[in-house]
């Protein structure tokens, strides 16, 4: 009887990939990228596994504390382990479906117990969990978990819009709180410098008639020391019926009704030189 023996059939695996060899149904050995020889028809490269980096997006919808439904997104990023690729390829039909699951059962029970303004800022701690969680189961069928991340995270729309109002409403209410705080310290600043506007003025209402005292106190003195036998109060006489004639014209331009009489006159001019001379003999007194 004779011998039959089997060819020899050269398996090319490409860069980052690692080949499962067979011999009639039995794992046989793991071969590397690169050419390898096997014994066509007893052996046969029967499955590939890519060792790069994959990316599995799985999205979740679940509940948080306050009853608000989110969808959850997740990216699930993870590699075969080289050296446990025995496990990678026949201890798991489908490692999607397995990280899925992991995932599902984290996100739907970490989310529940926030509400929903914690969850938004609590997403890396999320991604963290799940994180945890697939290290320690995948590792034991030769998956190495590189990382995960939530992509995503969208309530409702109709919770969109509501969270939209109130924020534009906070944000409204900021803006009114400070218009009024302007307002405020403008009023201030107005009433401040009306204040001293006042001031001002009566200062300068008080100067002019400091001027207008000394300024008919020159001119008492004067025409006195020069015309001969003048008196003082016949010089006030004549500058009050000048200053009292002066009035009259400004005051007529207005149009008012004012008492006009001798009698008047007369007693204007007496309380004005007697208020007069009561400041000329003080003054001299003091001097």
């Amino acid at each position: 009887m004779s011998e039959w023996l089997g060819c020899l059939c050269l398996q090319c695996i490409s860069e980052k990939e690692v080949g499962v060899v067979e011999d009639l149904g039995q794992f046989k050995r793991l071969v590397g990228e690169g050419p390898s020889c096997i014994i066509w028809p007893l052996q046969s490269v029967v499955g590939r596994l890519s060792l790069r980096v994959q990316q599995l997006d799985v999205l979740c919808e679940t509940k948080t504390k306050d009853n608000v439904f989110v969808q959850v997104g997740v990216a699930v990023q993870y590699k075969v382990v080289t050296e446990s690729a025995y496990d990678a390829w026949y201890r798991l039909t489908s490692p999607t479906s397995q990280i899925q699951s992991y995932v599902y059962d984290v996100i739907r029970s970490t989310v529940p117990r926030m509400e929903l303004d914690e969850a938004f800022e609590s997403k890396q701690d999320i991604a963290h969990a799940v994180l945890a969680q697939l290290q320690n189961v995948m590792k034991d069928y030769g998956y190495s978990i590189v990382n995960t991340l939530v992509t995503d995270m969208s309530p409702d729309s109709k919770v969109k819009a509501s969270m939209n109002e109130i924020n534009a409403a906070r944000r409204l209410k900021e803006a009114a709180s400070h218009q009024a705080e302007a307002d405020k310290v403008r009023q201030v600043k107005a009433a401040e410098a009306e204040a001293e506007a006042r001031y001002l003025s009566g200062l300068g209402v008080a100067r002019q008639r400091k001027a207008i005292v000394q300024g008919l106190q020159a001119s008492v003195s004067e025409f006195s020391g020069e015309v001969a036998g003048a008196k003082p109060k016949d010089v006030m006489d004549i500058l009050l019926l000048s200053q009292y004639f002066d009035t009259l014209s400004s005051v007529g331009a207005n149009s008012l009704i004012l008492e006009h009489d001798p009698a008047t006159v007369a007693n204007l001019q007496q309380q004005v030189g007697q208020s007069f001379m009561k400041v000329t003999g003080k003054k001299d007194f003091l001097s």
